[in-house]
Formats: structure tokens, C-alpha cells, sequence
């Protein structure tokens, strides 16, 4: 191990960060009262101001070149498309022939159950967990006026699918960052991923049969028409396929358009409309990612990533030890950043090192990075998935937490998969 101890004033840009994003929050009782590039640019901008024996211009390259890293780059591309697809999938009415179609054939005692399931479908399907979220959270809200379960319980099923999807799917922000950090192959990372979350998805299911069982509904949802649904199958089979991301959203987009002209008067200036709308509704988060970008390449540069490194594996005593710092690492960033994507970003290579100094697969890093960053943010009440559902219900988000049932469960299986040395690969990950 690396004995040079790094320079923790080099953390001070994410301590900035921390203090006005999640110190506005508390103040003003909403945090997301500021945008979250605010508090970014001021912390970019102490990053750069940071050590004065280097001139201002090479500063600022050092900022450039992080921001426009590769792997930042290629991540922007895929928020691009994604928030396209997305837009043209839900505008031609994909997002509610899919959930008509699955409430259209589900036992009214099993309804809560089925919207856990149909949101994690969606989310697997779409790779958003908010997009899952504002298409599901207002039917979950007239579930539960219908049926004798609150809304919370309803909402909180809806997010419990939603992160089941955002942490699995192939086409998921959180899931290629996870991926490219860690170096290792997609379908790889889905498979040891999916067996480690396994058990809290088959739990949080049992959970919901055993507190909504003998429970009525009257539901009656609207027609679905099963021609719409065929952009989310096709992309999830794409997806699953091992085509190139990429490749799996343009197709997703054209296909939408597609059935959207065959099967109403979706017209093409909707289509461009819709793929603008789209594009813009992923603004905030492709802002941030790259600055985001520059700020970990100055705190790399300034001695900062090397310090949370020694920080972080002084303790270690073993490879179980290390992925635990890696687990608390990503888990401690997302309860900062109020981001799971974010948080991956920001700590993938330090990750990344852990794994690599204690021969660690880089599917299990990976995953981990992946479970606990989805653990946090589908628990914090001031993240974007929990304020969104509780919105739409108009409750606080504190209301959803006693249900949040996967978000803890994951957590859990996580911790196990730590403890017990699952899973067990035949091979490392070239």
C-alpha cells in the first residue's frame, strides 16, 4: 500500500459542497430549494483557487481535462438518449399502457405486490428510478384511494421497484458508472448484482403479501393498447442481449416513434419536440456530472483522493475490511450528494484502488458500489426519489421511510454478501 498519506485540505471543495447543499436543505426545510449546480460551482471554483504554487491557466486545464474525461463523456452521451427515450416512450403512452396492462391481470389482493413488481419492470426497462417513480406514483396514489391501504405503503412500493431497477438495469446511470469505474463487463456486473439483491426483492414481496393480505380494491384500470408496450420490451431485450447501450437507446427511440405515428397522430414535429424535452429534463444532471468531473480530478491532483485512500485502508486487515471501507465510502458520498449517480462517479477510482489492492473481483466492487449507493438514496428523505413520490402523494417523505422496505433489505443483503464471501467467483474479472 501507498504509505504517502495525501492532503485532506484537498477535500475541502466537497466539504463546501456538503455544508450549502445539505445546509440550505435543513434552513429552508426543501432541499431542493437551490439547484445542486450551485453549491457544485462554488466548489468547483475553491478547487481551482486550491494550491496557489501552480499558475491559474494550468489550474483550470487540470479542471477541463476531468470534466471532459472519457468516461464522463460517454456517460453524458447515455443521459442524453436515455432522457430522450424516455420522454418519447412516456408521450406515446408506453409508460401507462405497461401498467394498465399488468393491473389489467392482477389479483386485487395482490395489487401493492404487483406495483412493487410492475416498478421494478419499468425501472429495469427504463434505467430511470425518478422517471419510474412520476409515472407510477400517481396510480399508486388512486390504488390506495381505492383499497383500504395508505399511500404511503402504496408510494413506498413504487420506490422500492423503482431502485430495484435503477440498481440492476443495464441501461441505468447508476449501473454504467458502477461498470466503467470498476472496469468490468455489464452482463457480469448484472448477474453478481442480481444474486446479491435476490433475497431482499423475494422478502420485500413477502412483506407486502403478508400486510395487504384480505385487502379489497375496486381498481378499474383504463384499456391499454399492447402495441405500446413493445419500446420497453425492446429494450429491455436489447439490453439484456448485451447490445451496446447506446445502440439499445437509439433503437428504443426510433421504435417509440414509430408505434407512436402507427398508432395515433403522433406526428414527426412531436417526435422532435419530445426528444428535445427529454433531452433538457437531463440538463441538471449532466451539468453536474462534469463538474463534478473537474472537481475529483482537482481533489485527485491536490492530494485528496490519496488521503481518503490512507484514510480509508490504514484499518484494513483483510479483503472483507475492504469491501466494507468501499460499501461506507459510497454510502457516506450519497448521503452528501443526494445522488446515487453522482456518488459512484465521485468515488469509482478510489473504489476501484481498494479493489485492486486486495484483490477484490471487480464484479463484487462494482455491485457494491452500486447496492449501497441505491440503499441510501432510496432512504434520504431529501433525494430526489422520496421527494418526488411524496409530492405526487402530497405527504412527507419521512411518511414513506417505515415502508421502505428494499432500500433496507438491499442494505442488508449487501452486508451479508460482505460477511459471508458471496458470491464466490471461479475466476476473477479480467
Amino acid at each position: 500500500m501507498n504509505t504517502n498519506k495525501g492532503n485532506p485540505l484537498a477535500l475541502l471543495p466537497l466539504g463546501i459542497f456538503l455544508v450549502i447543499f445539505v445546509g440550505s436543505g435543513i434552513i429552508t426545510g426543501d432541499f431542493y430549494y437551490i439547484s445542486i449546480l450551485i453549491p457544485a460551482l462554488l466548489a468547483a471554483i475553491v478547487a481551482i483557487l486550491q494550491n496557489r504554487k501552480k499558475p491559474t491557466f494550468e489550474k483550470v486545464e487540470q479542471f477541463a481535462k476531468g470534466a471532459g474525461h472519457p468516461d464522463i463523456m460517454i456517460m453524458v452521451f447515455i443521459f442524453i438518449l436515455a432522457g430522450a427515450f424516455s420522454s418519447v416512450a412516456n408521450s406515446i403512452g408506453a409508460v401507462d399502457s405497461t401498467v394498465n396492462l399488468a393491473l389489467t391481470y392482477l389479483p386485487e389482493n395482490l395489487i401493492i405486490v404487483g406495483v412493487f413488481i410492475i416498478a421494478g419492470f419499468i425501472s429495469l426497462s427504463m434505467g430511470t428510478s425518478v422517471g419510474t417513480i412520476s409515472a407510477l406514483a400517481p396510480i399508486a396514489v388512486g390504488i390506495s384511494a381505492e383499497t383500504e391501504f395508505s399511500a404511503a405503503l402504496s408510494l413506498a412500493a413504487v420506490v422500492g421497484g423503482a431502485m430495484f431497477g435503477d440498481n440492476l438495469s443495464i441501461i441505468s446511470d447508476t449501473t454504467i458508472a458502477a461498470v466503467r469505474t470498476q472496469k468490468t463487463e455489464m452482463k457480469d456486473k448484472f448477474k453478481t448484482n442480481f444474486f446479491i439483491v435476490l433475497p431482499a426483492a423475494i422478502l420485500t414481496i413477502i412483506l407486502l403479501i403478508v400486510l395487504t393480505s384480505g385487502g379489497e380494491s375496486s381498481v378499474n384500470p383504463d384499456s391499454f393498447n399492447g402495441l405500446k408496450v413493445i419500446p420497453y420490451i425492446g429494450v429491455l431485450i436489447g439490453a439484456l442481449a448485451g447490445l451496446n447501450v447506446m445502440a439499445v437507446l437509439i433503437g428504443g427511440i426510433l421504435l417509440s416513434g414509430v408505434i407512436g405515428g402507427i398508432s395515433g397522430d403522433y406526428s414527426l414535429d412531436a417526435f422532435m419536440t419530445n426528444i428535445t424535452s427529454g433531452i433538457n429534463s437531463m440538463s441538471e444532471l449532466i451539468f453536474l456530472t462534469i463538474i463534478i468531473g473537474g472537481i475529483v480530478a482537482m481533489i485527485n491532483q491536490n492530494g485528496g483522493i490519496q488521503f481518503l485512500l490512507h484514510t480509508l485502508t490504514k484499518g484494513i486487515r483483510s479483503k472483507k475490511g475492504a469491501e466494507g471501507s468501499i460499501a461506507g465510502l459510497v454510502a457516506t458520498t450519497n448521503l452528501a450528494t443526494a445522488n446515487n449517480t453522482i456518488a459512484i462517479i465521485t468515488t469509482g477510482q478510489l473504489a476501484k484502488n481498494v479493489a485492486d489492492e486486495y484483490e477484490i473481483d471487480s464484479r463484487k466492487s462494482a455491485s457494491l458500489l452500486d447496492i449501497f449507493s441505491c440503499t441510501v438514496q432510496g432512504l434520504i428523505p431529501y433525494g430526489a426519489q422520496l421527494l418526488t413520490a411524496a409530492q405526487i402523494g402530497e405527504l412527507s417523505p419521512i411518511e414513506l421511510l417505515p415502508y421502505s422496505f428494499y432500500p433496507i433489505l438491499i442494505a442488508v443483503s449487501g452486508i451479508v454478501a460482505i460477511l459471508v464471501g458471496f458470491p464466490r467467483f471461479k475466476k476473477a474479472a479480467a
